[in-house]
């Protein structure tokens, strides 16, 4: 299989959902939609959701219950993003060649923007589309914490806080590990674990997965590292950062094992970002 036509597969089958799943750009307050909009059409590459649905694949799980926090996850991403961009964090003003949101609107409107993603987030990962029966459902309540637990100040938020704190200072490795697990690969992680927990996995295939998915986290964020010549290639060296990244690589792929040629995908997807150049 050629991973590239995969990724690009699944990415259009995400756009179609999020589409669906986003207020259209007619719908008053129209500005708000707009930048909601603008902000998620913007050429992400789908990571986060594509891992859910694989995950999910990985287990022999029906996709159709998965799709609502592949969703979820895409939208509290591209939350993030806007608020990092924002002049009171990153002060971005471009992202993935276009205008960051609040250069093609205002600060206020991406602010808004961003919250009304993130719970916006929430409400797709409450769609009853995927839910058949009583276990479903209990599966759906606990993805929903589980996705809050690495959305938030456990995850995404408290990295990007102490990243925030670290900032004109020279740091340690084991605080450019902790933000870069925390800001960058909790949100990767608890996408393979809900993808395979949504997808009806055993609770050893559920773990191996979020084991697999805290590799391929930290990975993604040291291949970042490496081309930005910054964080942990920064710290370390780019070839010792290349080193880590190739042994994540490794121990990534060890945990799938036990899905044999299920596991194919996702090893695939995890080469894939090893070798990515943008």
């Amino acid at each position: 299989m050629n991973i590239e036509i995969y990724l690009a597969k699944q990415a259009k089958k995400i756009n179609k959902a999020l589409d669906g799943t986003l207020p259209k750009e007619s719908e008053w307050p129209q500005v708000l939609h707009q930048a909601m909009r603008y902000s998620v059409f913007s050429g992400g590459k789908r990571v986060r959701p594509i891992f859910v649905l694989a995950a999910c694949e990985a287990v022999g799980g029906n996709e159709k219950k998965a799709l609502p926090a592949a969703c979820a996850l895409e939208l509290i991403h591209n939350y993030s993003l806007i608020h990092d961009d924002l002049p009171c964090m990153d002060d971005d003003d471009l992202r993935r060649g276009q205008k960051t949101c609040h250069k093609q609107f205002n600060e206020e409107t991406a602010l808004l923007a961003g919250d009304a993603l993130l719970t916006l987030a929430f409400k797709a990962l409450s769609a009853s589309d995927g839910v058949g029966n009583v276990k479903d459902l209990e599966r759906q309540i606990t993805a929903v914490g589980l996705i809050a637990d690495a959305a938030g100040h456990r995850g995404m938020v408290g990295g990007q806080m102490v990243d925030l704190e670290s900032q004109g200072k020279e740091i340690n490795l084991p605080t450019i590990e902790y933000i870069n697990t925390h800001k960058t690969g909790a949100l990767i992680a608890v996408s393979t674990r809900v993808g395979a927990y949504l997808g009806g996995g055993t609770p050893r295939q559920v773990e191996t997965l979020y084991r697999y998915g805290k590799y391929v986290g930290l990975l993604f964020q040291i291949v970042d590292d490496i081309m930005d010549r910054e964080g942990y290639a920064s710290a370390v060296g780019v070839p010792e950062a290349r080193k880590e990244a190739e042994s994540l690589l490794l121990k990534a792929n060890h945990e799938l094992k036990i899905f044999g040629a299920k596991g194919k995908v996702l090893s695939q997807i995890a080469d894939f970002v090893l070798n990515r150049r943008h």
